[in-house]
C-alpha cells in the first residue's frame, strides 16, 4: 500500500528531488442477484462486523445483502459460503489480495495478518444518474489500510470541471494500459473501461462503464512506484475479465504490465516547453520556478500535465482527452451556459471559458477530443488566458486535428 485514506499527513508537492527526464511527447460478477462468498482469509465473525470495525454505512449495506438464512450461513461457514476463497464478487483470489496489501501473508494467524475484512455491495443498476450497473467492494487490513473497488458508469453530468474522479483517475501519475484498452494505472489508482464488444457501445453522450481500484490518498513522491503500479494494473484487468466472463462475453484481456511505459515523475522543463510542449510559453514564471510538472507517460486516452498537487487535487492542470469514449465525460460541460469560446470555423467544435477555467471539445477526424486548462488560484487565472489558445493549437497539431484556432472572450467585467 502506498498510502491509506486515514493518512493525515500533507501530501508532497512536486517542488524538490531528482527530476525525471521530460516526456516524449460463472456469472459471478454480473448484474443478477448477488451471492456473497466468504473469503478464506476471513477470521471475523458476523457480530464482529456489527461491533463497528467498519463504517456503519458499510455494515448496513452488507446487512441488506445478507437476506434470510444467509446470515446463519455466514456464521457457520455452511451453505453458499462454504469453502469460499475469493473476494470482490469472487473476482480476486488470496494471491491477488495478498499482492494488493504489499505481499502480506494473509493466512498467517500467528502474525495477525489473517484478518483482511471484505465487504461487497451488490452489483445493480443505479436509478440515480446512471443506467449502468454499479457496486463497490472494500478490503481493509487491521492497520487500517484499505482498497476500494468500484463498478460504475462515468457520470457525464458531474465528470467535468471539479469532479473528484477526474482529479484522481486522469492524473498525470497514471500510465495508459495500452493494447487498445481504455484504462490507466499508477501506484495508488487504476481504472479500465469494459470493452464495447462486451457491453455494447454507449449511447452518444454517455460515459463508459469502468471498474476502478483505489488504495487511499496519493503521496506525491517524485517518481511513481513501478511495482505498486504493476500490481494495480494486473488487478483491474483481472476484475474486468471476471466481469466479462460473468456477462458471457468471449475472450480475455492480456496482462498489460509488459507494455506499460516507464513510471511518470516530476521533471525540470525548459522555458520554451511548458508542460513539455515544444513552443508553449507562459509569462507566469512562478509556475516554472516553483511547481515542477508531471506529465502522462506514453500514448493513450489522456495526456495530463499536473502541477502543485495536494490531496489528489492539482492546482494547475492542462489535459487533452484523446479517446472519444472518455471525452464524453466533458460533453455536457462543453455546452453549458457562460462565456462561449469561438473557433475560426464554427464546425471545429465548442467550449466555454470562465476565470481560471477553459474547455474546448473539438470535432477531430478520430472523434471528439477535449482540451482543458484549470487553475484554482484566482491570482493565477491569467495563465488560462495566456496558454489556452496556443495549447489547443499545438495539441491539435500533435493529434492531426490542425489547424484549430480559438478565441477567448474579453475578460469578464471589462
Amino acid at each position: 500500500m502506498t498510502a491509506d485514506m486515514n493518512n493525515n499527513e500533507d501530501t508532497e508537492r512536486g517542488t524538490s528531488g531528482d527530476g525525471a527526464t521530460a516526456p516524449g511527447g460463472g456469472g459471478v460478477l454480473g448484474t443478477g442477484p448477488f451471492v456473497p462468498r466468504t473469503p478464506w482469509w476471513h477470521r471475523w465473525h458476523w457480530r464482529r462486523l456489527m461491533r463497528g470495525r467498519l463504517r456503519p454505512a458499510l455494515a448496513a449495506g452488507l446487512a441488506g445483502v445478507l437476506l434470510g438464512g444467509t446470515a446463519v450461513a455466514w456464521q457457520t461457514d455452511t451453505g453458499p459460503f462454504a469453502g469460499g476463497r475469493r473476494a470482490c464478487w469472487s473476482a480476486l483470489d488470496s494471491t491477488d489480495v495478498t499482492a494488493l496489501f504489499g505481499g502480506e501473508d494473509t493466512d498467517n494467524e500467528d502474525t495477525g495478518n489473517g484478518d483482511i475484512d471484505s465487504v461487497d455491495t451488490p452489483l445493480d443498476h443505479d436509478p440515480i444518474g446512471s443506467e449502468g450497473p454499479s457496486g463497490q467492494c472494500i478490503l481493509q487490513s487491521p492497520d487500517g489500510s484499505r482498497v476500494t473497488v468500484q463498478v460504475h458508469e462515468l457520470d457525464t453530468r458531474f465528470g467535468g470541471a471539479g469532479d473528484q474522479w477526474a482529479d484522481e483517475f486522469l492524473s498525470a501519475r497514471l500510465a495508459p494500459l495500452g493494447g487498445g484498452l481504455l484504462g490507466m494505472a499508477s501506484d495508488t489508482r487504476a481504472w479500465l473501461a469494459v470493452p464495447d464488444g462486451c457491453t455494447g457501445r454507449s449511447r452518444t453522450g454517455d460515459g463508459p462503464l469502468v471498474i476502478d481500484v483505489a488504495t487511499g490518498w496519493t503521496v506525491y513522491d517524485d517518481v511513481v512506484d513501478g511495482t505498486e503500479r504493476d500490481r494495480l494494473a494486473r488487478t483491474v484487468v483481472k476484475l474486468v475479465n471476471h466481469y466479462m466472463a460473468g456477462q458471457g462475453c468471449d475472450g480475455t484481456l492480456a496482462d498489460p504490465v509488459p507494455r506499460l511505459p516507464r513510471p511518470a515523475g516530476f521533471f525540470d522543463e525548459r522555458a520554451d516547453a511548458f508542460c513539455g510542449i515544444e513552443g508553449l510559453r507562459t509569462s507566469g514564471q512562478e509556475w516554472a520556478a516553483t511547481y515542477r510538472p508531471m506529465v502522462t507517460q506514453g500514448p493513450g486516452p489522456v495526456r495530463t500535465c499536473d502541477r502543485d498537487v495536494a490531496f489528489d487535487h492539482p492546482g494547475l492542470r492542462l489535459m487533452t482527452i484523446e479517446d472519444p469514449r472518455l471525452a464524453a465525460l466533458y460533453h455536457r460541460q462543453s455546452t453549458q451556459d457562460g462565456y462561449q469560446l469561438k473557433a475560426a470555423d464554427p464546425e471545429d467544435g465548442r467550449g466555454f471559458y470562465r476565470p481560471g477555467f477553459a474547455l474546448f471539445q473539438a470535432n477531430c477526424q478520430t472523434g471528439d477530443v477535449t482540451f482543458l486548462i484549470r487553475t484554482d488560484e484566482a491570482s493565477h487565472a491569467h495563465i488560462v488566458r495566456t496558454l489556452f489558445p496556443r495549447y489547443v493549437s499545438k495539441e491539435a497539431t500533435r493529434l492531426g486535428c490542425a489547424p484549430l484556432h480559438i478565441t477567448l472572450p474579453p475578460e469578464p467585467g471589462r
